[in-house]
């Protein structure tokens, strides 16, 4: 089949190097990389994006020394031997054809450890250590150091490297006058500004020579205060070029920007069009990122000239075949990142490895088991086509088996089906599409309206049933409530569609709520409208500098009155995502939302609901009160495997509600093949 992405698979050269597409692994940090035995377990990872026929791959973050580190434990790459344990990295990848650079990156005041260093001794709000400033010798020393990485980098096999200048690190922080305080000839001017991260290029092009990649990670858009203009950054790009840099990776926003620039509620391709503006002034390469998920998106910014490649860290985390289902045509066969950093970004920032909500095996190649023997011809029975049973019957699937799913409702996905109903959530449809496109193609049969019964198992007679019958809405014990026509729970308010009134309570502040509190906000409302006033939304004005002032973002109008309660005391919103919460806290907040803790409910009366806080009893009014005070296990379906003695295994949301997210349930269903294979197992 003709692949219909012409220009995404153009060849490209990069400084001598030949990409055989234009697609681009970006960086991102896994945890592999400062794990035991790390640069194998990476191998093994970056290994199966090559194979899968992606053109460039650019690791996580390596620091070029030692008080650039990200953590105490983070890795370096500034000896022989760390160039050693590489060779097998780049050794692997260059045995599919595909490229690879090493990353190098300085932490600057954003490392979490004591020997932060900086510009100047200025605290980021997101570390716990104030930087020293950096004297001449530890400059002098830091363009050495780089220098000498891209050198070791070359002799491990590497094809190049990307100094990171963007997102707030180092360089970035020389470069801005919101953290170069300096009145050195490091400081002050545009031009000293931008000294150390062209010296720094210039003399890892003079290391390295003319036929090694130097890709330069520069920041199109700084979304903080006292970041650089427009035109700052159109001087920084020439002059990098001049310098020696092989092409322009464009970066987004600072860590610390209190706007979103990669989360699901980010339109795809939303920074595409800063790109173009790049590119229109270099001669040199310009690669686009944030928010390219899909083929299609990739190939209409190449076609209308937005940039020269294509960087997507996290979609190839979500399938590594990304690039070659693009390639054989088959775009609909690829597992879609659906941008919800909980399993990926949300890990790496708790200290833990990254993996993928989507795809549970990535970043764990190298623990991969095949259960085919085990598996191979017999039947397994998936009862319930939620998250969990779609992810169980496409892995018992591919282990060879013969698979039933069953769904008793009229459509797939379970949560997600409701999930894709909220603004912002749309693309978490892509991910049942993927569930079932494979389970189909993995020759698994789809059974809809359909519930497990004795007499459906005998029929279909199976060596083991898969129970995933997922969840139900909590219903709190409170007077009136089951009388009440105003009380709606989560599934049901959303499922039938249901216009919020013009004053709204919402019984829970967890995830659901939050989700609900969001829907509400929203409704009646074009979401491709929303996606198109992007910027508006969150006060990004490209005309100020760093597109931001101080009242970005700016408070909204609310259409209408919402109230979350909450038992506990506290802030809302704890349990959200560790680096999408805040924005999700922020909605919450500009809109205008009232936000109580520490509730006792009373009673639900034919207006609203009385509730104590610190003793004294309200009653606030309401035309609709929304159930989303957590989930119970859906149980009708246990017990029938037992009865028919027939080997079973309970997974996801009927395994265990409590704090149930995608994640754990679409993990669930990669792991109860282990569970399946240890049960039809010969006794």
């Amino acid at each position: 089949m003709t692949s219909t992405f012409p220009k995404l698979l153009e060849p490209l050269i990069l400084s001598g190097v030949q990409l055989r597409n234009r697609m681009v692994m970006g960086s991102m940090h896994t945890g592999l990389e400062d794990s035991f035995m790390g640069e194998r377990k990476l191998a093994d990872y970056f290994e199966a994006r090559a194979r899968g026929g992606v053109g460039l791959i650019i690791t996580g973050g390596y620091s070029p020394n030692l008080r650039g580190k990200l953590t105490p434990m983070s890795a370096r790459f500034s000896n022989l031997w760390h160039g050693f344990k590489h060779k097998v990295i780049t050794d692997r990848v260059h045995q599919h054809g595909a490229k690879i650079c090493l990353q190098l990156l300085h932490a600057g005041r954003y490392a979490y450890h004591p020997l932060a260093v900086a510009p100047s001794k200025i605290k980021s709000p997101i570390s716990l250590f104030t930087p020293s400033a950096m004297s001449e010798r530890v400059i002098q020393k830091t363009i050495s150091d780089f220098s000498e990485s891209a050198s070791l980098a070359k002799w491990a096999g590497y094809d190049g490297v990307e100094i990171m200048g963007s997102e707030g690190y180092l360089l970035h922080e020389f470069v801005a006058p919101r953290t170069n305080h300096r009145t050195d000839a490091w400081g002050g001017t545009l031009e000293n500004r931008l000294r150390l991260p062209l010296e720094i290029v210039k003399a890892t092009r003079k290391s390295v020579g003319p036929q090694f990649a130097i890709i330069f990670r520069i920041s199109i858009l700084d979304l903080v205060e006292g970041g650089s203009t427009h035109e700052e950054i159109i001087q920084f790009a020439k002059a990098l070029e001049a310098a020696g840099a092989s092409a322009l990776s464009t970066g987004i926003g600072w860590h610390e920007a209190r706007i979103p620039t990669i989360a699901s509620m980010v339109p795809p391709g939303a920074f595409r069009g800063l790109a173009k503006q790049l590119k229109s002034v270099v001669q040199i390469p310009v690669i686009a990122t944030n928010r390219f998920n899909t083929p299609e998106m990739a190939e209409s910014a190449l076609t209308d000239g937005d940039a020269d490649l294509i960087s997507m860290a996290r979609p190839f985390l979500a399938d590594p075949d990304f690039a070659i289902k693009a390639k054989m045509g088959k775009p609909e066969r690829i597992n879609t990142c659906i941008a919800c950093n909980q399993a990926c970004l949300d890990h790496i920032f708790q200290g833990k490895l990254a993996s993928c909500l989507v795809n549970p095996r990535a970043a764990e190649e190298w623990n991969s088991k095949d259960y085919t023997d085990a598996l191979k011809g017999k039947k397994v029975l998936v009862v319930g086509g939620g998250p969990a049973g779609l992810s169980a019957a496409r892995e018992t699937a591919l282990a060879g088996a013969s698979v039933t799913l069953l769904e008793r409702s009229e459509a797939l996905g379970g949560q997600f089906r409701l999930a894709q109903m909220i603004p912002g959530k749309s693309e978490f449809k892509e991910t049942v599409r993927y569930f079932k496109n494979e389970i189909e193609r993995l020759g698994g049969k789809i059974l809809m309206n359909q519930a497990l019964n004795e007499k459906y198992a005998e029929e279909l007679s199976p060596d083991a049933i898969v129970l995933s019958c997922g969840v139900t809405p909590r219903v709190p014990e409170i007077d009136g409530l089951k009388k009440s026509k105003i009380v709606f729970p989560y599934d049901r308010f959303i499922r039938e569609r249901i216009a919020p009134g013009k004053r709204i309570v919402i019984i829970g502040a967890g995830g659901i709520g939050f989700d609900i509190a969001t829907y509400c906000l929203f409704h009646g409302e074009d979401h491709d409208q929303i996606s198109a006033s992007y910027f508006k939304h969150w006060g990004i004005d490209l005309k100020v500098r760093a597109g931001v002032t101080q009242d970005s973002p700016p408070k909204m109008q609310a259409k209408r009155a919402i109230t979350m309660l909450q038992r506990k005391e506290g802030a809302f919103g704890q349990t959200l995502g560790k680096t999408t919460g805040w924005i999700h806290r922020s909605e919450i907040k500009r809109h205008g939302v009232n936000m109580i803790s520490g509730v006792t409910y009373k009673k639900i009366t034919d207006t609203g609901i009385l509730i104590e806080v610190n003793g004294e009893e309200q009653e606030l009014l309401a035309d609709q009160i929304i159930l989303c005070a957590g989930q119970t296990e859906v149980r009708e379906s246990e017990g029938l495997g037992a009865l028919l003695k027939i080997p079973y295994v309970v997974i996801g949301g009927q395994k265990e509600a409590g704090e149930l997210d995608a994640k754990r349930a679409i993990r669930d269903g990669l792991e109860c093949v282990a569970q399946i294979a240890a049960l039809v197992a010969p006794k």
